[in-house]
């Protein structure tokens, strides 16, 4: 089980939040209206661990050891909420969310095959990461930029956790794992080419509630994260970047294969897909379906 080394190895580097965030160094002048706005949006996002987690449980129910991990990300990605909370409580308490705003971002997430979630959450670490380490960057006033801060590198640490559960994904199940983690791989560094950004709160997952069925279109500002990337914290393509380079190198480490590129990663997902179609069709089970 992975769950007791993570827990010890998560709780000897938590942070303290009357302890360790600075709030007597707070500078009111250092802080405009328009990142306060931005400061509320990030806290009632991250509200929205409490469906992911009811997701996770529900869909790792054969998954104890996983599920049990998820009081330490629950608890943690839930503090990231409370934290920036408390600031905006502290210094615009007329910003603070409401119970009805962090509820509507509560809702159910439809039933996902669980190796692609897991791979999907991994990079969303990922990304949050670096967004927080650039908005960190971008805020002014020094309070925020060390919460900023610390919140990234939770995030980083959380991602190490996700990657410990899909190494144990590809001892137990082999392909069929990196396939799931190849084919989820190959949509999260393709951010470039989309519309949106590509993290799990932007994405759909209740088709009954189409198209309030992402967390950032239930915001007060549904409009809210492509301003804040493009705009605000200017999540460039150089950025970007980091990003892709991030999700190839742990694929790599992973896969046991480098992959210098998305399309590196994309023939893997194919090659990976004909063989199990290939050994599907050796046991008797069928036509070889096409794996383009």
């Amino acid at each position: 089980m992975l769950y007791p080394e993570l827990f010890k190895q998560l709780e000897s580097v938590r942070w303290d939040m009357d302890k360790d965030i600075p709030w007597d160094q707070f500078d009111a002048s250092k802080l405009t209206d328009e990142q306060a706005q931005t400061i509320k949006m990030n806290a009632i996002t991250e509200w929205s661990a409490l469906p992911a987690t009811e997701m996770f449980l529900r869909d790792n129910k054969d998954d104890s050891d996983f599920s049990a991990f998820m009081s330490i990300w629950f608890f943690e990605e839930q503090k990231h909420s409370l934290v920036l909370m408390e600031y905006l409580r502290r210094f615009r308490p007329e910003l603070a969310p409401t119970e009805k705003e962090l509820h509507e971002v509560r809702f159910e997430f439809e039933p996902a095959p669980a190796l692609e979630t897991l791979m999907l959450h991994f990079c969303g670490e990922i990304r949050l990461n670096h967004w927080y380490r650039r908005a960190s960057e971008w805020h002014t006033e020094p309070v925020i930029k060390q919460i900023y801060l610390m919140l990234s590198q939770d995030e980083a640490r959380h991602g190490g956790a996700y990657l410990r559960y899909m190494k144990r994904a590809i001892n137990n199940f082999g392909n069929e794992a990196k396939a799931a983690f190849a084919k989820v791989g190959v949509l999260m560094a393709s951010a470039r080419r989309t519309a949106q950004a590509l993290h799990p709160t932007n994405l759909h997952v209740n088709k009954a509630l189409f198209p309030r069925d992402t967390i950032q279109s239930r915001l007060p500002n549904p409009e809210w994260l492509e301003h804040w990337l493009d705009t605000q914290i200017n999540f460039d393509s150089v950025w970007e970047s980091k990003v892709v380079e991030r999700i190839l190198h742990n694929m790599s480490l992973l896969m046991d294969r480098s992959f210098k590129s998305v399309q590196e990663l994309n023939r893997f997902r194919k090659e990976i897909a004909a063989a199990i179609a290939a050994s599907a069709a050796a046991a008797g089970a069928g036509p070889t379906p096409s794996v383009a």
